[in-house]
């Protein structure tokens, strides 16, 4: 079972999701191959036919492929690899299944095939297929199954399909009948192309309906939503008590446009999942969502990426946080937060002791923000896979602290701490912490980090012979033509494993040239001084 588990996340592992044709049926081959294999499982329930296992593994595959393609649809910017994660273990879990359940009886009924029918049955969607406008008549038509007596679904996606008032006004009774029954809706940009009256008053409509739906699941995102889109969804905000999950990406959210959520929505009490990536926030409406925040204690997820959010801002969404003590992904990316905002921030990290993912690129954080940072996340989050400050201006005088955190993360997967100023003498640092265990380490990046062959060399050294390793980024720096054969030779029997150089400059100018003009020595010899050099760890 593990070994088609690695199998097939190894050939998802590239082109992520969704998978081709040919990828699925391949798992679906490889699924028949198991079933069909006498093992310990078998000799206890019973081997299957090929005709069964067949059939059972398309749909196995049907079944982990609709489970996985919803968690993407949920982060539609994502990579895709937790979908693919998911597409893996939900394939294996239910080959277990069917493995237990042994021979198909003649009459009896497949359990899988069981899960399938209720997968499809919950499972309303219709954001497959290229973007596009519908009216009533297609509406009519796309919407048909809804309207089935006793059906029994609770999750509707009417993404990527643009609803005018003609194909809304049809929506409206089909919702009306079915409303009581919906726990997750997913209305992402559903009004693309749309006049700003029209769309809002589509918006309206749907809200009305839907008011009073007991949700714990609700998308808005791609909507150009502002402030006047956010009140026309105000009946459906007004009645949620019970959302686990919010999703207000990409919609315009202005200072106005968050103070309007903050005062519709009644209750987070329940909410784990808040998503703001890529609005107009700035500081005030930063300090809206903090209140939200203040209230969310169950938080497990929370992004507020790519927002405009400065130093004030920042500050009131560091001290929010401090309530989410079961926090496990944060995403603050892209803000202009400086360092008061990192320094209050690290305050809150203590609190975290869930925390597995923190991405914290271009926050302006420099080298007193990322060592707060750095200093709080050593003494939390124990199990912490990925870690990313790229784009801070953190220079080698910061990487001590870092490199110190970073030597007791030995769940790290991921590392990102591209277009900083550490130079050799900070990539040695993280080199160092990285050498000793690390075994589920997949990727480094340290490019655009003014790098030469020291520091490229030490980094190669400390990944190259990681098992799960997968990729080494150390492109746009200055590593000289024999740093880089060095290199290469290090990956030459897994090429795969180093990114792309064709950006590395090794006659780039910056200020060590001059200074080992001045100075006398050359990489060999900085490599030799900095070998011994200790992580230095807070007792």
């Amino acid at each position: 079972m593990d070994s088609t588990t690695q199998i097939f996340q190894h050939r998802l592992s590239v082109k992520l999701w969704p998978p081709s044709q040919g990828t699925r049926l391949s798992l679906v081959e490889r699924m028949t191959k198991n079933l069909t294999t006498p093992s310990f499982i078998s000799r206890k329930y019973g081997l299957l036919s090929k005709v069964d296992a067949e059939e059972d593994a398309k749909k196995i595959e049907e079944v982990a492929y609709a489970t996985a393609n919803q968690n993407f649809v949920k982060e539609p910017d994502g990579d895709g690899s937790s979908a693919v994660q998911i597409y893996a273990k939900e394939s294996s879990r239910l080959m277990l299944e069917v493995l237990k359940r042994g021979p198909r009886a003649k009459d009896g009924e497949v359990v899988v095939a069981e899960k399938a029918t209720a997968a499809q049955g919950i499972v309303f969607d219709i954001s497959g297929g290229p973007r596009a406008f519908i009216d009533a008549e297609e509406a009519e038509e796309l919407l048909k199954p809804l309207r089935e007596p006793g059906n029994s679904f609770t999750k509707i996606c009417f993404s990527n399909r643009s609803f005018g008032l003609d194909a809304a006004h049809v929506a409206e009774p089909i919702l009306s009948s079915i409303k009581d029954q919906l726990t997750e809706v997913d209305l992402s940009d559903f009004v693309a192309g749309r006049p700003e009256a029209e769309a809002l008053e589509v918006m309206n409509i749907f809200s009305l309906v839907l008011e009073g739906c007991n949700l714990r699941y609700l998308n808005l995102s791609n909507n150009a939503l502002g402030e006047k889109g956010v009140r026309a969804f105000a009946e459906l905000l007004k009645s949620q008590n019970n959302l686990e999950e919010l999703y207000l990406m990409n919609d315009g959210i202005s200072e106005e446009a968050a103070r309007a959520v903050c005062e519709l929505i009644p209750s987070t009490k329940k909410l784990k999942i808040l998503q703001f990536h890529n609005n107009m926030t700035g500081d005030e409406g930063a300090v809206a969502i903090s209140e939200i925040v203040k209230h969310s204690p169950a938080l497990e997820d929370f992004r507020c990426s790519s927002t405009r959010v400065g130093e004030d801002g920042g500050i009131a969404l560091a001290e929010a946080l401090r309530m989410c003590s079961h926090l496990k992904r944060l995403d603050l990316r892209d803000n202009m937060f400086g360092v008061e905002a990192g320094v209050s921030l690290s305050k809150s990290l203590c609190a975290f002791a869930e925390l597995s993912a923190v991405y914290l690129s271009y926050l302006n954080l420099e080298d007193v923000g990322a060592e707060a940072l750095a200093n709080a996340l050593k003494e939390s989050a124990p199990s912490l896979e990925v870690l990313d400050m790229a784009g801070n201006d953190i220079t080698a005088k910061g990487s001590s602290s870092l490199a110190a955190c970073i030597a007791v993360k030995q769940f790290l997967t991921k590392l990102n701490l591209s277009e900083n100023e550490l130079k050799d003498e900070g990539a040695i640092l993280i080199g160092k912490a990285l050498e000793v265990g690390h075994w589920q380490l997949t990727d480094v990046d340290l490019s655009s980090n003014s790098l030469r062959r020291a520091g490229a060399r030490y980094l190669a050294q400390s990944v190259v012979h990681k098992p799960g390793f997968k990729l080494l980024n150390i492109n746009g720096n200055f590593i000289s033509d024999e740093g880089i054969d060095e290199v290469k030779d290090m990956f030459k029997n897994c090429p795969s494993m180093l990114g792309s150089l064709d950006e590395n400059d090794p006659d780039g100018e910056d200020l060590d040239n001059e200074a080992e003009e001045e100075g006398g020595f050359n990489e060999d010899e900085l490599g030799s001084k900095l070998k011994d050099l200790d992580i230095k760890q807070e007792d």
